[in-house]
């Protein structure tokens, strides 16, 4: 199939604000936070914003596969539907699931898993009849991303007993980092007994957060998106992750730190090239009321400086600024990259 869009990249560059949150916590509770420059940073990770877009995709019409151990469960419930007993339906779903993953999650579309159970009722619901190859041959035929899967296209999937099944990536994320340093805080709370007759608290406790503005990183890969989708519905996909990719939020903590702040400022790039990140090695200093100013600043010059030294191996097609034109929303922002992908 002809790829025009080989090698072309959709790059964004977004600053974003938060107040008193801890968006993504680490195995003790603490907001996470890495090293850069020699000074720490909060942090929130590449996992927990990419799997926030690829459920903020729902809303915007998009039917999304299933991430889960329990595809036995799942392919027997389809198989009883089809007709099989709750027995057959249970070896079917084990046998089904034994060709893919031995314990581990598993990405797969609702049209695939309808498909196996359909297989299973040509084998007469008969699990000895379902063979590893023949399971494994039918998802690579049946899996169609455009319909119920935009997902795995846009994420991918590793299937370690199927390599054939593999589907690369169409986009990368970075782990957020904010742009200067952080120091996370605790806040100590105590809770009152309603019913209580003596006078203290009934429950004392802690919580440690932090306030950041983070640079986020996100590179979308058209030319990979494309074939993932055989070339159908690439537009429809492009508009979908960039508007998943500015409502969502990681929901950690948000009934007792609501942090619902939007883009601030972003970069957005179409182009042929090398793909570019800006490391915020030195950490913004305050000014002008807080560190967005200075981070848009850095982050600008930056790119700037970049483009130019690479000359015309950056390879840029078109460039988008979010944040400044108040005449210019993410409808504006989405069309405008839609139109960079119409087949």
């Amino acid at each position: 199939m002809n790829n025009k869009f080989t090698g072309q990249i959709v790059e964004f560059h977004i600053l974003q604000s938060f107040p008193v949150t801890c968006l993504n916590r680490d195995d003790v509770g603490s907001p996470k936070s890495a090293m850069v420059g020699g000074i720490e940073r909060a942090r929130v990770s590449s996992q927990c914003w990419k799997r926030f877009v690829r459920l903020a995709m729902h809303d915007f019409g998009i039917k999304l596969a299933i991430r889960s151990k329990k595809i036995a469960d799942y392919v027997g419930k389809a198989c009883v539907e089809l007709g099989a007993t709750e027995e057959q339906a249970k070896n079917c779903g084990e046998a089904v699931a034994a060709s893919f993953s031995k314990d581990t999650l598993h990405f797969f579309s609702e049209g695939e898993a309808q498909a196996f159970a359909e297989f299973a009722k040509e084998q007469e619901f008969d699990a000895v009849k379902i063979k590893d190859k023949d399971i494994q041959k039918l998802a690579k035929k049946v899996l169609n991303p455009a319909v119920d899967g935009l997902d795995i296209a846009l994420f991918g999937r590793m299937v370690a007993q199927a390599a054939e099944l593999n589907v690369e990536a169409a986009c990368s994320f970075s782990h957020a980092i904010s742009t200067h340093k952080v120091s996370s805080e605790i806040e100590f709370f105590t809770a009152l007994d309603d019913l209580q007759e003596s006078q203290g608290s009934a429950h004392m406790g802690s919580l440690e957060f932090n306030s950041a503005t983070y640079y986020r990183y996100v590179s979308l890969n058209l030319g990979q998106l494309y074939d993932s989708l055989a070339g159908e519905g690439l537009p429809e996909a492009v508009e979908a992750f960039t508007k998943a990719l500015f409502v969502a939020v990681p929901s950690a903590r948000q009934n007792s730190m609501s942090g619902a702040s939007p883009w601030e400022f972003a970069k957005v790039f179409v182009r042929k090239g090398q793909r570019l990140q800006v490391p915020f090695e030195t950490a913004v200093k305050a000014k002008d009321g807080g560190f967005l100013n200075p981070s848009v600043q850095t982050l600008s010059d930056y790119l700037t400086k970049k483009e130019k030294l690479s000359g015309s191996l950056f390879g840029k097609k078109a460039e988008y600024t979010f944040g400044e034109d108040e005449n210019f929303s993410i409808d504006d922002l989405t069309a405008a990259l839609k139109s960079h992908v119409e087949v």
